[in-house]
Order: structure tokens, then sequence, then C-alpha cells
């Protein structure tokens, strides 16, 4: 089963796969896997387009048959499923379709009900026709129904899509509660890399017909896999830089995870010693106002409205060159109108725009519309238009070699844009914009569709791309990722967030609760009055109930926490000069001499549980010491 591990049995075993097989008649989907759930289980599982994860989660869930192995399940082991083909029958109601016959005053009365609604779908009434719902709405009614039910193991394919950022968020508390350590497993396959860090015990990649199996969540498992690149001598150099640049940005960039670490600190600093910063922000700034000039778009006391509804009132802003900007907002809080406001679509109502002479806007939408009138003309023939482009690391790159570092092979240029898969031409459709040479860049969800790959190849791109950047986006990791400074929507104007993301969550939640802080409401709309609804029938049906924090520890137990600490500290460093020695020695052993290689071998093992054990207990110090 190509590098997976053998894990230690936990309380119990719930579901094996043993020397699965599946094969479509272009090669193996799958080849002899054997991998299990157990109790407290919570596993992501990524990899490529295509590589056979939505695949793998049906054949486990038994939805799909093996052509050789077979699946065991524990007796009485009940199994929830959420996959992409999954939809809701559109006659029912939404309270039909999530709780079934059940009496409302009974479903009302039942705390996981009531948590599942209130943080799924707020803004739908429960007497609302299915039918009659968007293709997102529908998608939360049927996650929403799993969520309900009484299972040991639930599957979940791409469960964040359709949500926003709090409701990602809420998704991802509510698991956590719901699998605790030694109570059912969760199954999630997923291309939102916060989500996996937040809900992830292990991670699966899946890829080449295997499974590599990896302890902890994303920012763990690309550590993992970045020392085992390493230690495996392997040739794809150019995948190897791409990831030890993400975890440089893991270590480096993100407050939220350098305070709470999730893998080896020392060895995380030591593969990344040389990898330059993410972004060379001077040089950035300096090229993008040479293209821009000082002026790019400034909002002067600008309002919007739709009829008697005031969107955007009072705004001032200014958008600079080289600025790196993320919005975010609640749906028709105003972040569309803003974005058609700067790229010219829309006119205010009231103010003005004034946008700079050389300023040449493009912007990226979800609907692929840049890609319509291409559709029946080969790839290679789309990117012979245009001429190299010029990044801010003073790098020239032809339209293959960005064809070649976003994913595409050389079989796939001469494949017409229309037989392209959706992730395919999501990447294409990001070139075409790209190679016109804009130096104001809108993405507006850009990564729908993309793997966790081709996200950090994206991600690697825009890093270097002298110009503005305004994001609009869920993914909560890319927009902490490629963005500077956030802001929300908020009362009809924007307000900055110098907290980022976790400061937009924690002002939507005093929102929900009721609060103010002091920043007015998230545009109440339809999904208030819905929630204001269900209150009045249902009290306490929006309140989500999410724990809080252990305290902080003081006095005399903390100076007891802090010496404890240290002393792990010195023991770790002391156990990773007793693995370097004792791989020197292994080298210059014998090796021939398979009983004396064994008792290095069982000295590695021994050394690595208990270094294991001792990061669990630095973590969880770490954690009390806040």
């Amino acid at each position: 089963m190509g590098a997976a591990r053998d894990y230690p049995c936990r309380v119990a075993h719930l579901l094996g796969a043993e020397a699965l097989h599946l094969d479509f008649g272009t090669g193996p989907v799958l080849g002899s896997i054997s991998i299990g759930l157990d109790d407290g289980d919570r596993i992501g599982m990524v990899g490529t387009n295509g590589a056979g994860k939505s695949t793998l989660l049906k054949v486990l869930a038994g939805r799909i048959e093996p052509d050789d192995g077979r699946v065991t399940v524990a007796r009485g082991t009940r199994i929830g499923v959420l996959d992409q083909s999954d939809h809701v029958d559109e006659a029912l109601t939404v309270a039909q379709a999530i709780v079934g016959d059940r009496d409302a005053h009974e479903w009302a009365a039942d705390p996981r009900v009531r948590d599942v609604m209130s943080g799924l779908v707020p803004d739908l009434p429960a007497d609302a026709i299915v039918g009659d719902l968007s293709g997102g709405q529908q998608r939360r009614v049927a996650l929403a129904h799993v969520l309900v039910g009484d299972h040991d193991v639930v599957f979940l394919d791409e469960p964040t899509n359709h949500l926003d950022v709090e409701g990602v968020t809420w998704l991802a508390d509510h698991l956590r509660r719901r699998w605790p350590a030694n109570r059912g497993a969760l199954l999630v396959v997923t291309h939102d890399r916060w989500f996996l860090d937040e809900i992830s015990t292990r991670t699966w990649e899946v890829h080449d017909g295997e499974v590599d199996m990896y302890e902890g969540g994303y920012a763990a498992y690309v550590l993992q896999r970045v020392e085992r690149d390493r230690i495996a001598a392997v040739t794809e150099q150019r995948r190897q830089n791409l990831m030890r640049k993400e975890l440089a940005w893991l270590r480096r960039g993100a407050p939220a995870r350098t305070s709470k670490p999730k893998f080896r600190i020392d060895a995380a600093n030591e593969l990344i010693a040389d990898v330059p910063p993410i972004r060379d922000t001077v040089k950035l700034h300096r090229m993008a106002a040479a293209r821009l000039g000082k002026d790019v778009v400034e909002l002067i006391r600008v309002g919007v409205s739709y009829g008697d509804k005031e969107v955007l009132k009072d705004l001032d802003f200014t958008i600079g060159p080289g600025d790196r900007i993320g919005i975010l907002g609640e749906n028709g809080a105003g972040k569309s109108t803003f974005l058609r406001l700067v790229t010219g679509e829309q006119q205010p109502t009231a103010g003005r725009v004034k946008t700079g002479v050389t300023v040449r806007v493009e912007q990226l939408s979800q609907q692929l519309a840049e890609l319509e009138d291409i559709a029946d003309e080969r790839v290679s023939a789309v990117v012979k238009r245009y001429s190299s482009i010029q990044l801010s690391d003073g790098q020239e790159m032809t339209p293959t070699q960005l064809l070649e570092r976003m994913g595409f092979t050389s079989a796939q240029l001469k494949t017409p844009v229309g037989r392209l898969s959706g992730g395919q031409r999501r990447r294409l459709q990001l070139l075409v914009v790209l190679l016109s040479e804009p130096n104001v860049l809108v993405l507006d969800e850009p990564t729908n569709d993309l793997d966790t790959d081709m996200l950090a190849a994206l991600e690697d791109l825009l890093d270097s791309w002298p110009g503005t950047l305004i994001v609009v986006s869920h993914d909560r990791y890319l927009m902490e990722r490629i963005t500077d400074q956030q802001y929300a929507v908020v009362d009809g104007g924007l307000r900055h967030l110098p907290g980022g993301v976790d400061e937009y969550v924690e002002l939507s939640r005093e929102r929900r609760a009721g609060g103010t802080s002091g920043i007015g409401t998230f545009g109440a709309g339809a999904g208030d009055e819905a929630a204001a609804t269900l209150r009045a029938a249902f009290p306490g049906a929006v309140e989500t109930g999410a724990s809080s924090g252990a305290p902080a520890l003081g006095g005399a137990e903390r100076r007891a926490a802090e010496k404890e600490l240290k002393a792990i500290e010195r023991r770790m460093a002391k156990i990773k000069e007793l693995t370097e020695g004792t791989h020197n020695e292994m080298v210059m052993h014998d090796q021939s001499d398979f009983a004396g290689l064994a008792r290095y071998m069982k000295s590695l093992q021994e050394l690595e549980a208990e270094n294991d054990e001792l990061e669990e207990r630095w973590l969880e110090l770490g954690e009390q010491l806040g």
C-alpha cells in the first residue's frame, strides 16, 4: 500500500477495507488498498483531482463495489454519507428533508437538530419547498440531513462547498464537538486547507492508486510530505520546493497556527531555513507602482441603492498600487456590488469612483465566463495568442511555462477547452486572465474545483504577480495566504479587520448573539428574519452551543506547567540528538547484519514513540499557558 503506516489499535474498530482494487478500464483507480476507521478518527482525505478520493469514499461507504477486496463493517455500526451526487427530494419541505416526519415540537426540542439547523439553514423557512431552493441551498439541506442523524461513521465529500466563512467555521466546530476522541469516526474529502487543519487527526493522501497516511491535519501533512520527499531523494524538485514554500508560510506567516503548533517546530525550521520570504513586498509595490502610477481606484462618498434598499452608503475607500485586499461579508451584504464598482461594471447612485488612467482591471468570475467563446479551441491555440509576462521577481514566463506551472501536461495542450475538467478550466481561466496583462486583478471565489496542490501552485504564482489584488473568498486559508489586509462589508461600509478572518468570525458571532460591539449589524436580511422566527417559535434554536476553552492557568499551577514544559523541551532535544546518532550508527553498521539493524530500528521506534508522547503533552501545556 505504498507509504502507509500501521497505527496502534484504538478503542473500537468500526470499518475496515482489505486489498481494495478498482479499475474503470483506464488503469487502476485503487490498487490493493488496505485501510480502516476506528473510534476517534477524524480523517481528512486529499489528493489531486481525479486521483480517486471520491471513489474511495464511495467504496468505503458501500455505494460502489470494488473489483477485488472487501469492506467490513462492525456489527451495529450506523453510517451516514454525503457525496457530491446526493440530491434532496424536491417535493419535500426543508424540515421534512432534514428531520423526516418528526413533529415540529419533537425536533425543536432536540439540541443536535437545533444546532444543525441554526448553523446550516438559518435563512431557510422550515416549510419552504426544496425544489424552490438554489443548488447551494439544497446542498446545505442535504448536509444538515446527514448531520442530524445518529451515525457512528460519517463520510462527507466536499462539505464546505456553498458555505461561507461563518458556515465553514461553524461546521468545523460542530464536527470537533460531535466526534471527540473514542466516539465514532469521520472521513472528509475537502480541498479547504483551513478546514482540514481544524478537524483532522489524520490525513490520507490518495495518489497513483495508493493511500499514504499522515498524522495530524494539513500543516502536519505538509511537513511530513516534505520530509518524506527529502529522505526518499525525490526528483520532483519543483513540487518539493513548492511544498517547502507552503511550509515556510505555515511557520512564518500565520499567527493563529504558530501560537498553537501542530508539528515539530525544530524540524520545520530546519527545512525552511533557506526559503526566502513568501512575498517581496517592497519589490512588488515598486513594480506595481511603475505599472499603475500612484492612483488606482478611489471610492469617494459612494452609495449604492437598489430601489429602497441601500447596500453601500457614504463609502470612502482607496486602493493603491500593489495592495492585496481580502473582502469578507455575509451573502447580500454588498461584496459583489463593491467588486462591480471597482471593475467599472456598476455606477454608484451617490458619490463617485475615481479610476487611474493606466488601470487595466480583469476579473476572474465564478461562472468561467471568460472561456465560453473558446470552448471549441484547443488549449495550445488559446495560449498562442499571448506573449510572455514578467513577474515581480524579474522572471519572465512564457504562456507554455505558465501552463506547466499550473499542472497542464503536453497531452492536455491538444484538448479542446470545452472538454477540460472543471479544475482544468478553472486553471486555464486564471492563466487567460493573467496573460491579458491586467494590473488590477479581482478574484471572486477562485478556489472552486482546485485541489490542494493546485491551490498551492496558484498562490505561489500570485505571490510574484506584480499588481493590485482584490479577493472575495470563503476559503480563509487562501484569504490569509495571498492578501495582506482584510475588510468586512459591514452596515453599508468597509470595516478594517486587523485580526483578519478570526476577527470577522468573532464579530459575526457577536451579531448572532445579539451584541453589536460598536459595529452595528452585519447587513440584516432574510437570514436574520428567518433566525428571528425560529427563535420566537423555538427559544434557543439559533444558539450553536460551542464550548468555551479551558481557563488559563495561574499562580503555582502556571509555574509548575512552565517548569514541566522546559523539561519536556530538554528531553525532546536529547531525543533528537539520540535519533541522529542512532541513524549515523545504523548507516555505518554492517548492512548484512540483519539482527543488528533490527536492534537499531527498534531503538529508533522507541525514541519516536517517546517523542510523540512528549509532543502531545507539550502541545497540551502550550494550550493551557496560552
